[in-house]
């Protein structure tokens, strides 16, 4: 302990966390990096693999999506009006004034210096492997050897390969790379998670849901990382869940990592827990504002309190398919296919737009934009037009029914049903300590202590899917955790994580509608939103690096020699938690 006293935070990082792995796996994308490191790589958490005819759809979710029905059209147009409303700007169907003078015109050339990043084209992804000059160079060193040699022989040497020179489809495309197909080609595109659970379907087996997770971190580690399968013993891996995650798919989750990548050991942390620690706090309500989930859990001195869970189905983007809509409904959108479903490259193109142009204010705010178009196998377009409403599809957080959840809905429950809890609270679990465990990853370190004595132990799980918008769910979960003098200080202390938390004036917007949300026989009169000490994108990422490094004993962690013989065998005690054990250190550490 006196080592963590005494060191400063950014040698402990550098020091302890050269070998140690987090992972933090979303829906859209998933952060991956080495402890060490500022900040983590961002990839999208795909992978197209290559199919020997063009297959039937090129997206394998496609199949799932929903149409929308009537009523919802209607509900979604109505709070399209209550925002108007609230925002002061025109209804749906009325007429904008003729006098475009009086707007708010943000970003008027659509070349200023946040959006001309944006403004450039996608391209589409070469599907090819890279050219092996292997043959050029032994056709170069035969006729510098012999330039007497016969025609006939280097033609029968040429013969022997007839497809030498014709172009190989790479086997499968991870990341980006993946949504930049095109349609024409012979690729399908796979998405593991979809909405916060495993992507697991009649259309998509278990078995393949896992390959492809094992597939596109080991792609990873190996292109982004530089960490080869023969070295992945030496190195221990923290993989930072989102509170969305059933105990069965956390344990496959765990077998991936130890199993089938090799770490030599691992711990699982919650997004939530990881978030605050992330941002050097002990207590807040956690809001994690993802690309198709929200969640929303209440932390309190470092311990997350679990019925306070809320789980919500909407995120980043349904936000970009509603900036999408809104514009065609007022007929701004060039006359071009996009088409989110079957041509992922559009997606990544209104989630830059969404990101550049949207934000919350008062008033009508429009802006003139650069606008792509992807054809199979042409050039993109690109079209100059000016769009609307731009205020309007982030409301959506605030107003759900104008997110119609009609694009990848969450898989069905049936598949995971599981007796052993992967989150089961270990107050009377004895850790054998094992001296080799720590002396393999930290040497010279040993740091051990006790379990908090008196902690409430929650059994009920988290709700899920509820139907209500943000300040409604941030209001039930903080009220849920019971004395009045923890609401104050949760109301006080809310935490904005995940990318939409980047939105311009989303602090604000939070803070005004949760304070209308509290019901009045409720004596809270003050809500505040923290300012967070991290790129949201990546706080909970952050706290896992923390937590990881905090954790000389390693005594709550899962060796890979353990969990393949012995998985979770409920008489082996070293079992997973999210362990209190651990964030007793952490805490001490960060009181000291």
């Amino acid at each position: 302990m006196d080592y963590l006293k005494s060191a400063v935070p950014s040698q402990i990082m550098s020091e302890r966390g050269y070998n140690l792995v987090v992972i933090n796996p979303g829906s859209a994308n998933i952060r991956i990096g080495l402890a060490s490191q500022d900040i983590p790589f961002n990839v999208p958490h795909c992978i197209a693999r290559h199919t020997k005819q063009v297959p039937k759809r090129n997206v394998m979710d496609q199949m799932l999506n929903n149409q929308i029905t009537t009523a919802q059209h209607m509900e979604r147009e109505k709070a399209y009006d209550v925002i108007a409303s609230l925002l002061k700007i025109p209804f749906l169907d009325e007429e904008a004034p003729s006098n475009t003078y009086s707007r708010k015109m943000g970003r008027v050339d659509g070349h200023n210096s946040q959006s001309r990043g944006k403004d450039l084209a996608l391209s589409w992804t070469n599907v090819y492997e890279e050219a092996s000059s292997s043959v050029s160079e032994l056709e170069a060193s035969m006729s510098k050897d012999d330039t007497s040699e016969p025609l006939d022989k280097k033609e029968g040497i040429n013969s022997m390969e007839p497809d030498a020179n014709k172009p190989k489809y790479r086997d499968f495309i991870c990341g980006e790379e993946a949504l930049r197909i095109s349609p024409a080609e012979p690729y399908c595109l796979c998405r593991p998670i979809r909405r916060g659970h495993l992507n697991i379907s009649q259309y998509y087996p278990m078995q393949q849901v896992l390959e492809d997770l094992q597939a596109i971190w080991d792609w990873i580690l190996i292109e982004k990382l530089h960490i080869p399968h023969n070295e992945r013993n030496m190195y221990a891996a923290v993989l930072v869940v989102p509170e969305t995650f059933d105990n069965r798919e956390i344990k496959e989750m765990l077998s991936v990592v130890l199993k089938d990548l090799g770490f030599g050991l691992a711990v699982v942390h919650q997004e939530g827990l990881a978030a605050v620690f992330g941002n050097g706090l002990s207590t807040a309500c956690v809001v994690n504002i993802g690309a198709q989930v929200t969640s929303v859990i209440c932390i309190e001195d470092g311990g997350a309190l679990p019925l306070t869970g809320k789980t919500l189905p909407f995120g980043g983007e349904d936000i970009s398919r509603c900036f999408l809509w809104t514009q065609r409904h007022h007929q701004n959108w060039p006359q071009i296919r996009t088409d989110i479903l079957t041509k992922p490259i559009d997606m990544l193109m209104l989630n830059r737009l969404k990101e550049t142009y949207c934000e919350i204010k008062e008033g009508e705010l429009d802006s003139i934009a650069v606008v792509h178009s992807y054809e199979d196998g042409m050039p993109p377009g690109s079209h100059k037009t000016k769009l609307t409403a731009l205020n309007v599809p982030p409301m959506g957080l605030f107003y759900p029914m104008l997110l119609v959840p009609d694009v990848y809905p969450p898989p069905p429950r049936s598949w995971f049903h599981d007796y052993e809890d992967m989150l089961e609270d270990p107050w009377h679990i004895d850790f054998p300590r094992r001296p080799d465990m720590s002396d393999t990853f930290y040497p010279n370190v040993n740091i051990g202590l006790p379990m908090w004595d008196g902690y409430p132990v929650f059994s009920a799980k988290p709700k899920k899917e509820e139907k209500v918008g943000l300040a409604e769910a941030i209001t039930n979960s903080i009220l849920l955790a019971g004395r009045i003098d923890l609401q104050r200080k949760l109301f006080c202390s809310i935490l904005l994580t995940g990318g939409v938390a980047l939105t311009i004036d989303l602090v604000p917007a939070v803070e005004e509608r949760v304070l209308h949300a509290i019901p009045p026989n409720e004596a809270i009169d003050t809500v505040e939103v923290l300012q967070s000490r991290t790129n949201p994108t990546f706080a909970a990422w952050k706290g896992g690096a923390i937590l990881g490094v905090l954790d000389c004993s390693k005594d709550g962690w899962i060796r890979r020699e353990d969990w393949i013989n012995n998985g979770m065998d409920p008489e082996f005690v070293r079992k997973y938690k999210d362990s209190y054990y651990l964030q007793a250190q952490a805490m001490c550490y960060m009181n000291s």
